[in-house]
């Protein structure tokens, strides 16, 4: 019997790097196909322990690309779809935006073509080989903008986004949504609080503390350093992830949060704490001397926060990190990786 292929693209980005090879190991009977371009944000390194398996196959390519994606689905059978591929990065998007609108709403319109193609005849008129074929896509909670002192981002919060990031994020989720309802495509969508753990970008914020912090470089924060963020542990996310692919009502959005607020100033103390015990500075001094208010981003968001109420509720998804235990993870991951890096 012939394995069911799902195509998972922007593999070796941070996310889909830590949902791969968790993928991987629990559905052994799924031919796993990972699609990454490999720009700047993606490595093959992070998928090492994918290297090997009879149902993993790795192809460097753009999602833009019509003629691959189309290669791909004909070739292999494509029965899923886990789209994470995206250009993430804010301050990218506020010094290039062009990327994010070619890659983020271009390359998202390209892939749900490509299945509305493969798996339908007609609208709402699906092929028999592909009656339970599911399209996921993977959005963030930026789509809602910005939240005052109370309040959750819902599944309802009407979308309000920012910056071109999120604005090209907005428009990928409405693309998914058109072509549920246009052509009755099975999909599900989830948007995500903000997401820490191993293998992520040193761009982002808890890598760039880390990483500043273990070379003696100053730790740069926006502003007053009271921004927002609802955190999510990358594991967690890749389990609600998978609960949704396989359990997620058709052309319901499923909101995935970790009920961790912290401002970055809570963020960058807690770490720098953790540093000082872990591996403290020659000089005796604690990290946070280290801190340098810088000035802020551009239309910066000033608070997100997830009520996953509806995943908990529905799917029985549940958390199994707090901030508490997973940044002491997170922070023990980079430890060993700038280790292994210092010494190759």
């Amino acid at each position: 019997m012939n394995k069911k292929t799902i195509l998972i693209t922007g593999g070796a980005g941070f996310i889909g790097a830590n949902f791969v090879p968790y993928f991987v190991e629990k559905y052994p009977e799924y031919q796993i196909i990972n699609l990454d371009k490999l720009t700047y944000a993606g490595n093959l390194e992070n998928l090492s322990e994918c290297s090997g398996k009879s149902n993993y196959t790795f192809i460097q390519g753009d999602i833009c690309d019509t003629k691959l994606i189309e290669q791909i689905f004909s070739e292999n059978n494509v029965q899923g779809v886990v789209h994470f591929a995206a250009e993430s990065h804010v301050d990218n998007s506020i010094t290039g935006p062009k990327a994010f609108i070619e890659t983020n709403i271009m390359g998202t319109f390209n892939l749900l073509d490509v299945a509305r193609k493969t798996w339908f005849e007609a609208p709402f008129k699906v092929r028999e080989a592909y009656k339970n074929a599911r399209f996921h896509h993977i959005s963030t909670d930026e789509v809602y903008g910005t939240l005052g002192e109370d309040g959750l981002f819902m599944e309802t919060t009407p979308y309000a986004p920012n910056s071109p990031y999120s604005a090209s994020k907005a428009s990928s989720d409405f693309l998914v949504r058109a072509y549920h309802h246009t052509y009755g495509m099975n999909v599900t969508t989830s948007n995500c609080s903000n997401n820490y753990g191993p293998k992520q970008h040193p761009e982002k914020l808890i890598p760039k503390i880390i990483q500043n912090c273990l070379n003696e470089k100053a730790i740069p924060i926006y502003g007053d350093g009271k921004n927002i963020r609802d955190w999510l542990y990358v594991l967690d996310h890749c389990k609600a992830i998978d609960l949704v692919f396989h359990k997620g009502k058709s052309g319901e959005t499923y909101n995935i949060g970790g009920r961790n607020e912290r401002n970055n100033l809570q963020i960058v103390h807690s770490i720098c704490e953790i540093l000082d015990r872990k591996s403290p500075r020659a000089n005796g001094k604690p990290y946070t001397d280290l801190i340098t208010f810088v000035q802020d981003r551009a239309g910066h968001d000033r608070r997100y926060a997830i009520d996953a109420t509806k995943l908990e509720q529905e799917l029985g998804w549940k958390a199994d990190e707090n901030f508490e235990t997973g940044i002491v993870k997170t922070i023990d991951w980079y430890i060993h990786f700038y280790k292994s890096c210092k010494a190759a």
